[in-house]
């Protein structure tokens, strides 16, 4: 997909679907993040039509052996496995889709890329900068396809954004501000996952959270250069989730925010919690320029809020609600008539089929997918504001 690419043939493969040939998937977990894989994955054959690969769901590991049984069973992959070597390793496997715990995010990635098999890994791609940067380079040492799965790269209305950015709609850009705020940790008694454990996840609201802030700004508006940042941890233990009679360290942040430079000159705030009562998944943005702005926010996923400064008529003029479900918007004519809108796990849709396209007709993941590069980047400004909140905000340069 080629920046200049028109909305109405973006990412669309010419030809008949029934020649596109088959690859294999193989993946890790089995939870939030595989079921809403593998629904993609089961959907592009019909409805991103004429699909780039007709994606083949072979071998599905997970720790626990009755749980990865019944998921295979549910998905429809052809096999389970309790060790993730053996999906790696599967002959049949050409793609490893890596949405296992942080933790399993730097073996298996490694091993696959070792194999030659293209790899789409979640975020936060590493734990820490030298785990992304490792599989990065050993992707690209590989010469195979690599992507971090920030899905919201793919949304229609961000897309849109983009364009407008590019195309100067909206002026010189003076400010990012962004925030992704959750409220599913407000209850003390919510018992301790791997998501707040150092070792496991790397970071809390940080890498879990703000990576798709960050990696939004990056996609929209430029690199930062440097970050002040702070972060707070509000609740210090959590019952243990087999025995609630036992407390465990919550070892993770629970809230971040950060002030940001970027290359450009534009001034930006990031932040991100799960303490926020009230917002379920509010990842939003507001974008000011020299003649408009653009705001968004993913509970509102189909409409884009654009105020364009000498639009008439002046009496009425400011932000207005863009309904990005028109045929001529992003991937819109996989989908429904005008207004008929679409949801979050059609994001995935869009991801891993572009993701496929990259694989069979060997194009280019980036810039509209993120690559290991763009994950091991957004660790690095998470680690430099991580880096500012233990010197008490001092203002610390990012240097990839």
């Amino acid at each position: 997909m080629a920046e200049e690419t028109g909305f109405s043939t973006m990412g669309r493969v010419l030809g008949d679907g029934s020649s596109a040939p088959n690859i294999g998937i193989g993946m890790l977990g089995y939870a939030f993040m595989g079921k809403a894989h593998s629904n993609a994955y089961k959907t592009i054959p019909y409805m991103m039509y004429p699909p780039p690969a007709h994606p083949v769901l072979e071998r599905i590991a997970g720790r626990n052996e009755e749980g990865v049984r019944a998921a295979a069973d549910r998905f429809g992959f052809r096999n389970y496995a309790t060790d993730w070597r053996d999906v790696v390793n599967d002959p049949n496997v050409q793609i490893l889709d890596n949405g296992g715990p942080n933790s399993i995010h730097l073996e298996p990635t490694l091993a696959a890329i070792e194999l030659g098999k293209h790899v789409v890994c979640e975020k936060p791609l590493g734990r820490n900068p030298a785990e992304s940067r490792r599989m990065w380079q050993a992707a690209e040492n590989a010469g195979v396809k690599h992507m971090t799965a920030f899905n919201y790269r793919f949304v229609p209305a961000i897309v849109l954004a983009r364009k407008l950015i590019n195309d100067g709609a909206i002026g010189e850009i003076r400010h990012f501000r962004g925030q992704y705020s959750q409220e599913w940790l407000v209850d003390s008694n919510t018992p301790r996952l791997w998501r707040m454990d150092k070792e496991s996840a790397g970071s809390g609201a940080l890498g879990d959270l703000g990576a798709h802030t960050i990696d939004l700004a990056r996609f929209l508006v430029g690199e930062p250069v440097a970050v002040n940042g702070r972060m707070s941890t509000f609740v210090s233990e959590r019952p243990n989730p087999d025995d609630a009679s036992k407390m465990e360290p919550v070892t993770v942040d629970d809230a971040y925010a950060a002030l940001v430079e970027f290359d450009t000159g534009i001034i930006g705030t990031i932040e991100a919690t799960r303490y926020a009562n009230g917002r379920k998944n509010g990842n939003a943005f507001e974008i000011n320029g020299s003649k408009g702005s653009l705001a968004f926010n993913i509970e509102n996923l189909n409409e884009l809020q654009v105020y364009i400064l000498d639009s008439e008529p002046r009496e009425a003029n400011g932000f207005r609600s863009v309904s990005v479900t028109e045929q001529y918007h992003p991937y819109w004519d996989n989908w429904w008539p005008q207004g008929h809108i679409i949801g979050w796990e059609h994001t995935f849709v869009h991801e891993l089929y572009h993701f496929l396209d990259c694989v069979t007709n060997d194009k280019p993941v980036g810039p509209w997918g993120a690559t290991f590069e763009d994950g091991y980047k957004a660790d690095v400004v998470a680690a430099a504001i991580a880096a500012s909140a233990e010197n008490n905000g001092a203002r610390v340069e990012v240097k990839y």
